[in-house]
Formats: structure tokens, sequence, C-alpha cells
């Protein structure tokens, strides 16, 4: 490795993007390897674990789900940086959040990658089991000095003045100039084997050693991991039953993987410069299209406009019109009025006629003066103006248009409105949305747009999603918070009017994933477990037959428990499940890991319902003990009946506490407050909650009699709508 061509430079300037750190958008600085295969820098994994840390104790409770830090943070305290680089056995102590199935200790931290936005973990040893990636470091150091080309490297052995280097030691971390490299590693000598490359500042240990065996050097390959690893890693370490190959093989087999799939993408260059030349003619395209869209907009509104102008003038002559006649019949009215006064009009004319003394004449000239005089009168003594001053006729009303403006958008007649589906739509970890188009082949695309509600009913900002289908999950939603969503269709740069607003209530807490228990207590003759371990029934079998006997002289056929497999120690988490219409009995709920061995324990065959605290049988044994708190708490669920137990606030009329069974039941578990509810997941509606004592291990707890079957609930991912779509 004498030094790098000025051809290798220039391939060097064009992979900026690849030495960019994904946290902290810079390059790389001592960069880790992630068990997903990503790259992180070393300060930047310190930095977002302890962004975690602080906001777990913050906050008290788990989230795995939450979206990867992008933030900078700044440099972190020696005493927390310790803190992070603990063994994982010590930060158990700590609290650290995880949860391990079939244990009630909790297990090392995930990390969230930022470069796949999902949670890895890190293993027991933490930071400190991550390999450094030596080869990306090499190919950094690489970049910068091609980027700081004009900078040379000096000597670090010259005398005042030193010289350019031409060459740098990697096993006496330094740069030489031509004669002082002669001088230090004279020919024939050890120094002369040396490793040497061309100038550089970044001097890497020689030897790639095991994270886990700090002295040991790594000289095998997990194919299992995908990881190299030592010797004693494969004698007694975590990989003693992996298959493992020899360094030099796997570094033959990968080589020759890489060497091909670069061939290939070299093969494809014409056939990527083709697309790349299609995407410039789309680009072109899709500008010239935008352009004439942006035109015929234009026009369209401009037709509006000159529309609003006719429509003005025309109601401004009507105006006008009605204003001149009203003023006209005031001024005639009111000379009439004028004429009356003394020495004008009627008035004078009366008083000239009285001066008449032919009696005759008189009578023929008066007779006709007293019948307008008397008019005259009749009208002071009833005023009435000759038109109206108001013009609320004449008030535009613009609310409809103003309205049909305001949702003024792309429209053709050709795309009818898509109808959100509220049957197929749901919300639980996600939410998934279903619509109905019924012209589903004339649109391109559609838009889904989503915006939270506030509790005091502000509406929030859209946000839009674009769908090819007529389904899509939206993820990232706020617990305990109502949000609206529609959907509108597109036909090229046309679309329909929004959909009507669906609006879905997400689950009161994060959703706590488990599965059912086939080892704890589980009775395999009683119960039936499907593959999933997601949906138990019970079945009538053998031995419930042969209790039939007992039954009838007074004995109680006992439940059959089963358990999820993973234990809440803390926080506050969410479940639901659906129990089928047929199920006869089925008590669901939380009970704690002492009082389920206590149940568990129990005898299976026969048990009186007074023996156990809470077995289904209306025996009062809910009632009395309503005011403590308890390390369980079940509630009783059959014959399509929702039953709620007996409480001080409730009332004692049966008919009162039986509600319908929601298509759905939700529970939801605050450990630290020590209070457990049960929802309507339907309407996301609380139907019973009580105080539970979280002083132990707390687990999702199922108990059947007589025929019944029990479904959780799938968390809905990406993959849950491809599975919904195939059905």
């Amino acid at each position: 490795m004498e030094g790098d061509g000025s051809n290798s430079l220039v391939t060097i300037k064009n992979i900026e993007r690849e030495l960019i750190c994904p946290a902290c958008k810079e390059l790389f600085t001592h960069p880790l390897i992630l068990p997903c295969q990503h790259s992180i820098c070393h300060k930047c994994v310190k930095e977002l674990l302890l962004m975690l840390d602080d906001s777990f104790n913050d906050v008290g409770s788990d989230n795995s789900n939450q979206s990867s830090p992008r933030l900078r943070l700044p440099s972190p305290s020696m005493d927390k940086i310790d803190r992070i680089s603990r063994p994982a056995s010590q930060r158990r102590s700590l609290g650290w959040r995880g949860w391990k199935r079939n244990s009630l200790t909790p297990r090392t931290t995930t990390f969230p990658c930022p470069g796949c936005e999902h949670d890895v973990d890190l293993g027991e040893r933490g930071i400190n089991g991550l390999f450094r990636n030596f080869t990306l470091e090499t190919i950094v150091e690489r970049y910068r000095q091609a980027a700081r080309a004009a900078t040379a490297i000096m000597c670090d052995l010259c005398k005042p003045p030193p010289q350019e280097s031409t060459k740098s030691c990697m096993d006496c971390s330094a740069s030489y100039c031509n004669e002082c490299f002669k001088i230090y590693h004279p020919w024939g000598t050890v120094k002369a084997q040396h490793e040497y490359v061309g100038p550089t500042t970044n001097f890497r240990p020689k030897i790639l050693m095991c994270p886990e065996h700090e002295t040991e050097r790594i000289n095998m390959y997990c194919e299992l991991c995908r990881r190299p690893v030592c010797h004693l890693c494969k004698l007694g370490g975590n990989h003693s039953n992996h298959r493992v190959t020899t360094m030099s093989s796997a570094y033959k087999t990968l080589k020759e993987k890489l060497s091909k799939d670069i061939d290939y993408l070299i093969g494809k260059e014409s056939q990527v410069k083709s697309q790349i030349s299609e995407l410039n003619l789309l680009m072109k395209e899709t500008e010239c299209n935008g352009e004439r869209a942006k035109e015929e907009a234009i026009t369209h509104f401009e037709k509006l406009f000159e529309t609003l102008e006719e429509r003005k003038s025309s109601v401004l002559k009507a105006i006008d019109a009605s204003k001149k006649l009203r003023l006209d019949k005031f001024q005639t009215q009111m000379e009439e009025y004028q004429g009356l006064l003394e020495n004008n009009g009627l008035v004078g004319y009366a008083q000239e006629v009285l001066k008449e003394t032919d009696q005759s004449c008189f009578v023929q000239t008066a007779k006709q003066l007293h019948l307008r005089i008397q008019k005259a009168t009749e009208s002071l003594k009833s005023f009435r103006p000759a038109a109206q001053t108001s013009f609320e006729d004449y008030v535009v009303n613009t609310s409809k248009q103003t309205e049909l403006l305001g949702e003024l958008s792309f429209f053709s007649s050709g795309i009818d409105v898509p109808e959100i589906n509220e049957e197929q739509s749901k919300i639980y970890n996600n939410a998934l949305i279903n619509w109905h188009h019924p012209e589903k082949d004339k649109a391109d695309s559609y838009v889904l747009e989503y915006r939270k509600i506030n509790r005091d009913e502000e509406m929030l900002s859209w946000n839009e999603i674009e769908v090819c289908g007529t389904s899509k999950v939206i993820s990232d939603l706020e617990s305990n918070c109502n949000y609206a969503f529609r959907v509108r269709a597109y036909k090229g740069s046309v679309c329909s009017p929004c959909s009507r607003e669906l609006i879905l209530h997400t689950p009161p807490a994060p959703v706590f994933s488990f599965l059912f228990d086939e080892k704890c207590g589980y009775n395999n003759e009683h119960l039936l477990l499907n593959l999933k371990r997601d949906r138990v029934e019970s079945r009538a079998g053998f031995n419930l037959l042969l209790a039939a006997e007992r039954i009838q002289v007074g004995y109680y056929t006992s439940l059959d428990y089963i358990i999820g497999d993973v234990g809440i120690t803390k926080g506050k988490h969410f479940w639901a499940f659906r129990v089928e219409p047929y199920s006869y009995l089925v008590k669901v709920g939380v009970a704690s890991s002492d009082k389920l061995q206590e149940w568990l324990r129990s005898p299976r065959d026969a048990v009186s319902p007074r023996y156990e605290q809470d077995s289904g049988h209306d025996s009062g044994s809910e009632d009395t003990c309503f005011d403590s708190s308890q390390p369980f708490t079940l509630v009783t669920i059959g014959m399509k009946k929702f039953f709620i137990p007996k409480s001080p606030t409730s009332s004692n009329e049966p008919e009162n506490r039986v509600l319908p069974m929601p298509t759905s039941i939700g529970v939801f578990l605050d450990y630290d407050k020590g209070k457990v509810g049960f929802y309507d997941m339907d309407h996301m509606k609380c139907l019973y909650e009580r105080q539970v004592d979280c002083s132990h291990t707390m687990y999702p707890a199922f108990a059947l009699m007589g025929s019944g079957g029990i479904q959780l609930e799938e968390p809905i991912s990406a993959k849950y709508l491809e599975y919904q779509e195939t059905m």
C-alpha cells in the first residue's frame, strides 16, 4: 500500500452520503456496528441512550415504539457516560426498561437505530459489546484526506522546519518524510517490516480484539449471528452452539459476494443511466404538466371572477333602481303634506273659499274641498310612509357560496367521493383506515388526511399521506386522544371532495404485546391453544363429562386458567381481546404472580365456589373485598353479557350491572397508580374501573368454564394490512 491514486481520490469524493452518520448528520467519528448492521458514531450512541434514560426517568413508563431521536444533544457529563457504559447486570438494578419472556426480571435496554428506525438489542454488555467499524473509519479518513488535499501532512520527526510527509507507519503511529523514514526504519531491522501507508492521521489498531473477551483476538465468524467472534466465544460463550467458520473462509466468501454485487451494478451502469435519463424526461414532463394545470386553474378562477363581477353589477343596479323608486314616493308624499301647511296648498285654498259670500257657489265648491280636507285629516291621524327604508330584501346571502369556495378543490365529475368504511376501520396500537370507492379503477391515487382533536375541540392542521390502495396503517399516534380521518381520490391533476370524517379514539396507554403462556398452568385436557398462541378455546372433554355426577350432588367444576407470557412491573399498558359470543363463562383481568401460583396449585377436578375468591360463581366473594385493594381483578363475561361487579357506587339492581358484551374488550393497567380499567373498544369507553394491589409482578389473566373462546387482538402493522387484503 504505497498510496492512493488520483482516480481513487475522485471516487472517494463521490461517496460522501455513505459516510454520514444517520444520527448527527456529520461524517462518522469512531463508528460502531449495531446488531442491525447499521453504523453510528460512538458519541451518538451514548447521547441517544442518555436521552432515552432521561425520558424514562421523566415519564416513568415504558414505550418502545417511539420514533428514533434526531436531535443533537450537548456533550454528556462523565457520570452519565459512566452510567450508560455499565454492564447490563448493573443497569438492570437501576430499573432499565424492557421485558424478558417468562421472567420477572427486566432485561437490557433496546436501542432505536436511526438508520432503520427499528429497536435493536445491545445485549448484555451494551456499548462495550459493539464492534468498531475500522473499515468505515479508514474510508472516512481517506475521504477527509481527499477533501483537504491542499493541506499536506507534515513529518513528525523532522527538525524545524518540518518537511511534507510521504509515508505513515501504522505500527509507530507517526508520519515520515523520505529521509526520516530511512533513518527510523533502516533496512534489515525489525522496523523495516512495519506496515506503512500513504500520509494519514488515522492510526487504527492493527488487530481486531473481541469485545466479550478483551484479551482475545478475533479469528472466527459466526454464521448465525453474522459477526466476528473469538475461540472463547465458540468454546463456552454465547456462540457455543452456533455454526462458526474460519475468518479466512468468511473473508473469501463475503468478498466474493460483494465483488459479484459490485460487478452486477457496474454491468447495469448503462441501464441505470437510461433510467436516469427517463427520470429527467419525467421531471420535465411533470414540470410542463404542472404549469399547464396551473394555467387551467387560473382560467377557472378568472371565470369565477367574471361571474362574480356580473352578479355584482346586476345586484348594484337593482339596488339603485329600488332606491330611486322609493325616493320618488317619499318626495310625492312630502309634497302632499306640505300642502297641508298654512298659507300653502290645500289650507290656503280652503281659506280663500271661506271668503265666498254666495251660498250656492260656496256649497258647490266647498263640498269637494271638504272631502279633500277630511281625507288629509285622516292621513294625519294614521301616518304611513309611502315606502320602506330597509333594504333587507336586497342583502346578498353568500354563506353557502363561501362554504363551497372554502371547499374548492380539483374536481372532476368522473370521480366519485370515496367513503371510509367504519366497520373495517379500527384503532389499536396503530390506526387501520379502510375506504370504499365506487370508481376505484378511475382513481390514480388517494390522499388520506388525519389530525388530532384536542380536548377543547381545537382542530390542528391536517397531516397528508398519499396511498395507492384503499387502506392504510397510520402509526405514531398519541395515546388517549381523538383523531379525525378523511380521504379524497385523485385522477391526474384533479381530485374528488373529501369524504365524511371518521373520529377514532386511541387507547389510554401504549399497547402491551404478549401471547398465551403454554407452560405455566396450562391445562391441555380442557383448553385448546392454537400454534400462534393468540387464541384459546375451552372444550368439554371426557373429564368434564365424568364430573357430571359430582355436579349434580353439589360439586363445582373449577375454572381453567391461562395467563400471558410477559409480566408487568411498571408503567401504563393496554391490551385488547375478543370473547366469542357462544362463550358460557369467561373471567378476564389481571393477577399478581403470587396469586397465580396460589390458583394454579389448587386442585383441578372439583373446587368449592367459596374456596376461590373470584371463581365466577355469584357467591358474594367479589362483593366482600371491594373496600380493600386485592392482588387481582377479574370481571365476568358470558352469554353475550358483560357483568360489572358490585361496588359502593353501583346499583344493587342486577339489571344495572349487566351490559351487552362488546365486540372487543380492552384492559388498561396503570401499575404505578395501582388501577385497572375495562374498556369497550368500539367506542373506547371505560365500563368498569377499580384499584388493584401491584406490589408484585402483574400478568394478564384469563379463565374459562364450559365452552368458550378468547382471541387476542393482533397489533396493527403493514403485515396486518397485507393479511386483511388477502382475506
